[in-house]
This record gives structure tokens, C-alpha cells and sequence, in this order.
């Protein structure tokens, strides 16, 4: 207690706002309440030549937070300790070799004022003008560092306004965004409709970024706007969004400093009942790369966020080997979900019943024109509404789940990918790839605490590095324990299995290639709010993504572990 006493004191003082003796720290922290959590990982890294993992001089490095957070009433205080000595392998080098306190804020709330001072995260709609936020296993976080008010005027209508610095890694961009939300729930605000079983809500947002124009090429816009709509209407079963944003002329690197606007559009519509669900999506973007610093890329100091259309996979082959990442500068993008439920007792469903998940998603460039004006107006093309151009990414998978009794369950997955190497990856003169993925996936219930759970994966394809295997084996004892093995290992091309010859012959021509054998072993243990993890094997280099954003990570071999605890 006497450390979570003394975190709370330095917030306060580091805000100027209070002016505490120990005594009134007692009297604060008995009257509210004390939560967060804590992580590290670590990994001591071995040279393996075999699969490309080189010699790190450090040997051994971390990645390490503290979350504490203090609320009372209204009243809400919080800071997050971060330590990377030196970040892990495949974590922007920004962070490494830093430790110190970059998350901290105060905010209350008084009647239907809201208040944030230091730093936070906020989403406008679907995030197309702004969203901000973490997501730690990509060693990303553009939390903006400033003010922010949150203010309800009449019942329905919510408004937002902030202004900040974002963060980039222990310092911040050189931009300065400004924004402003309004969101209004028309049931709410109307007494008419306040019954009526359609449900519509609007909303609207402005978001601004100023930055010095300290190119000596180019005249370039100080003040860059991006701004846009967007609606929701719900009735019953049935529901349909719709967003769209604009944004003015933003010459940066992403875009090769060109004066073309931007534009965004996203489209949702979904049905659901008992049993069934279906959700199609939509959606375009064109030069929508909008930062707090023009001359930043990849993932850095990105004010908005452009939904990924593809299914998130957990699988290993498919998560890990060819995801998509969005591409900011232009894109045509389509999804659609299937979820149904095979009721029990039916013909179909059996005595348990049956779930059955179908999902396609495509993903192309934009059909443009170039202008060739690179010395004139330096509109650079123009782009078609919605032809595609190149494509990108296709993806069609389904899944099986299946209790067959009590105790044994099963879930079959196939997915068809297609996957442009030269676009999402930036590899030059690779062909495109086009795989079929296959996971049979079943569990054992042993007894009430002890089962096996395994995983047979396999990928077919021509291209790249031909065809991979997973096998994964995990023996859990609940609620503590459990262990786990998983070999990922590359066995070529198979060309009879993508020319239709029958799967079992194709998968006797296996020949085992060592120098891309990818084997882990790991253990964990769980008691209440706290997980420890222990990992040893090999890391194939590749492409980590969530939600469309995306890091390389490089081969690495060693022995990793992981600790987190929650309080």
C-alpha cells in the first residue's frame, strides 16, 4: 500500500493540482478505490543461424508496464509505468533503451461536465477523422496528451472536444490536433420517438492537425482538416451504419507530398435472430493517411483509423503467415459474416446441436488515372468510385463446430487465400499468393479438470515458400495449469494437392525442410488474477497484425517468459 500511496501523491503533485500530506493521501485512497495491472515480458535470445535468428548483444531484454488507477465518485486519477531495456525484437525501435511515465491523467465528472487533463484515448465513430488508442502486442500507442471535455447540454445530445499531442514513443509529434464531436440519439432527444421501436443516432466530428510547414520543396498546408458524418438506424432485428469522412489536401511522405483530398466511406448492415447472424460490410478510402506528422510511417503518430475488412484469425498459419494490412493510401474493401446455429435435437444439429461460421472479405487498390502534373498542381491522379483496381487480398473461410458428446468436441476450418506479396509486404517482383489452409481442431474432456486439446493445421500453396504445417498439443489442468507443444514447420511445394490430386497421396510427398522448422514448448500457471508463462523454441520472421495494423517481426530463437498479475 505504502507504493500505491506514493504513486498517487506523485500524480497529484506532477498535475500541480493538490497539496497532500500523507495523512490526506490515507483519507483520499479509503475513500475510493485502487485498481490496475501489471505485465513483463522477457526473453533471452540465442543465435540460430539455421532459421536467420541473429546474435543480440544484450541477450536478454524486456518489455514492462504498471497500470494504477484510483476512482472516487466522479473523480478518476491514473498513471502507467513503462520500462523497454531494451524492447524485444520486433517492437519499433523507438521504444528501446526507455523507461519512464508516459500515460498519466485527472479527470471528474460534475453533473453532466467531463473533464481529462494529461493523457487519453478517444474514437469518433468508427475512427475515420480520429481514433486513438493501444494495442500492446503491436508496440502501438498514439494517446493524445492534452485536454478534453465531455459535455451532455440536453438529454440525447453528447458533445466531445479536445486538443493534444500525440505520443510517439517517450516523446511526442509535432503536431498539435484539435477535434470536435457531436453525438445525438434522436429517440432520446425527441419525446415522440422516445417509444418508437426504430432507433436512429447521428453524429458528426471535425478534426484538425497544425504543423509547421518546414519544407524547403514544397509549400505545404499548416492547418489540415479532416471532417465528416455518420448515422446508425436500428429497428428490431436489423441494423445499418453508414460514416463518411473528407479530408483536404495533406502532401506527406505516405503520399509522395502530392495535393489530392481524401475521402473515406464506410458501410455495415447486419441481421440477426436467434440462430443466425449476417453482417456485410463496405468500404473506400482514398489518401487517407492523416498524421500529427507528416513525415512519419508506418504505424507512427496516425490520427484516424481505417476498419480492417478481413476476418481476424486466431489459428496459427492463418494469423501469421499472410494477414492483411490496410493500405492508407487507397483501397476498395468488402466483407460478409454468416454465423448459424444448427438447433439441437434436429436431423442436422444432433443431440448438441451445431455452429457453422462462413466469411468472405476482398480487398483491392483503387482504379486511378495519373495526371503526371508532378511540377504543376501535384494532384498526382484521379481514382475511380468504385471499379477496383489491383488486387490486394481475398479471403473465404468457413468453419464447423461440432460437440459430438460429453467429451469430445471438434471445429473444422477451410480458408482460400489470395494475397499480393508486392503490396502488403513491399516485396518487389514477388508473384501473388494463393493458398488453401486447412485446421482440424478438437478437445478431450478428460475429466471435470483435466483435457487435451489439439490442433492439425496445414497450408497448400505454389508460391513463396510452399507449403506449411502446424501441430499443436495442449494438456490443461484447471484452473491452474496447463502445457503445451507446437512444431510450425515449412515441407515446400505440393503441387499435386493445388492440380486436385487426392489429399492423402499429397501429403505422403511431404519432405521435411529443417531449415524451417519453428518448435515451441511452454507451460503456465494461473492463480486468480495472476498468469506466469514460460516458452522456449523458435520465431518465424513474418507480419504481426490486429485490426489491419500491422509490424514485422524478425526470426528469434530462446527461452521467453511472461508474467501479469491484475489487482
Amino acid at each position: 500500500m505504502n507504493l500505491l500511496k506514493f504513486l498517487i501523491l506523485s500524480l497529484l503533485i506532477l498535475f500541480g493540482i493538490f497539496s497532500l500530506t500523507a495523512q490526506s493521501v490515507d483519507e483520499i485512497l479509503n475513500r475510493g478505490q485502487i485498481r490496475g495491472n501489471f505485465q513483463i515480458e522477457g526473453q533471452i535470445y540465442q543465435e540460430d543461424s539455421v532459421i536467420g535468428a541473429e546474435e543480440v548483444p544484450e541477450r536478454y531484454r524486456t518489455n514492462a508496464f504498471l497500470n494504477v488507477i484510483y476512482t472516487n465518485g466522479g473523480f478518476s486519477a491514473g498513471i502507467r509505468y513503462e520500462s523497454y531495456l531494451n524492447q524485444l525484437l520486433g517492437y519499433p525501435e523507438g521504444y528501446g533503451n526507455n523507461s519512464g511515465i508516459m500515460y498519466r491523467y485527472v479527470s471528474f465528472t460534475k453533473d453532466k461536465l467531463g473533464v481529462t487533463v494529461g493523457s487519453f484515448y478517444e474514437q469518433f465513430g468508427s475512427g475515420l477523422t480520429l481514433r486513438t488508442y493501444e494495442e500492446r502486442g503491436l508496440g502501438y500507442d498514439n494517446a493524445l496528451e492534452g485536454i478534453r471535455v465531455k459535455y451532455e447540454p440536453i438529454k440525447g445530445i453528447n458533445l466531445t472536444g479536445l486538443t493534444g499531442k500525440q505520443r510517439l514513443f517517450f516523446d511526442f509529434a509535432p503536431g498539435i490536433v484539435r477535434a470536435f464531436d457531436a453525438d445525438i440519439n434522436l429517440n432520446e432527444l425527441f419525446p415522440s420517438l422516445e417509444e418508437n421501436k426504430t432507433r436512429v443516432q447521428i453524429g458528426g466530428s471535425f478534426v484538425s492537425k497544425y504543423q509547421t510547414d518546414d519544407n524547403s520543396s514544397f509549400i505545404l498546408p499548416e492547418n489540415v482538416a479532416n471532417y465528416g458524418g455518420r448515422i446508425n438506424i436500428n429497428r428490431g432485428k436489423v441494423n445499418f451504419m453508414a460514416e463518411y469522412a473528407k479530408k483536404i489536401n495533406d502532401p506527406s511522405g505516405d503520399n509522395g507530398f502530392i495535393y489530392h483530398e481524401g475521402e473515406a466511406i464506410f458501410l455495415q448492415g447486419s441481421f440477426s435472430q436467434k440462430g443466425l447472424g449476417i453482417i456485410v460490410s463496405a468500404k473506400r478510402n482514398d489518401n487517407m493517411s492523416f498524421r500529427s506528422d507528416r513525415n512519419e510511417g508506418i504505424q507512427n503518430a496516425l490520427i484516424n483509423y481505417l476498419p480492417a475488412l478481413t476476418k481476424q484469425h486466431t489459428y496459427n498459419l492463418l494469423a501469421t503467415l499472410y494477414p492483411y494490412a490496410v493500405q492508407l493510401n487507397g483501397e476498395l474493401a468488402f466483407q460478409a459474416d454468416l454465423i448459424y446455429k444448427v438447433k439441437k435435437g434436429s436431423t442436422l444439429g444432433g443431440k448438441y446441436g451445431m455452429d457453422f461460421q462462413l466469411n468472405a472479405s476482398f480487398a483491392s487498390g483503387l482504379d486511378t488515372t495519373n495526371l503526371n502534373d508532378e511540377t504543376t498542381d501535384r494532384i498526382g491522379y484521379t481514382a475511380k468510385f468504385l471499379t477496383p483496381g489491383e488486387k490486394y487480398f481475398t479471403d473465404v473461410n468457413g468453419t464447423l463446430s461440432k460437440k459430438i458428446n460429453k467429451q469430445w468436441k471438434g471445429k473444422l476450418t477451410y480458408a482460400y487465400l489470395e494475397y499480393n506479396q508486392n503490396v502488403i509486404e513491399g516485396k518487389s517482383g514477388q508473384a501473388d499468393v494463393f493458398a488453401n489452409v486447412g485446421v482440424i481442431e478438437t478437445t478431450y474432456k478428460i475429466n471435470k479438470k483435466h483435457s487435451i486439446r489439439t490442433e492439425i493445421q496445414a497450408l497448400f500453396t505454389n508460391q513463396d515458400k510452399g507449403d506449411w504445417r502446424t501441430l499443436l498439443i495442449e494438456y490443461s489442468i484447471a484452473p491452474h495449469w496447463f502445457f503445451a507443444v507446437q512444431d510450425q514447420y515449412n515441407v515446400g511445394s505440393d503441387k499435386a494437392f493445388q492440380e486436385g490430386t487426392n489429399i492423402f497421396k499429397s501429403v505422403s510427398k511431404i519432405k521435411f525442410n529443417s531449415a524451417y522448422n519453428y518448435y515451441n514448448v511452454s507451460a503456465g500457471y494461473n492463480d486468480g488474477g495472476n498468469r506466469i508463462s514460460l516458452t522456449y523454441g523458435r520465431q518465424r520472421a513474418g507480419i504481426f497484425c490486429v485490426g489491419g495494423v500491422c509490424r514485422v517481426v524478425p526470426a528469434s530463437s530462446g527461452l521467453y517468459l511472461s508474467i501479469t498479475s491484475s489487482f
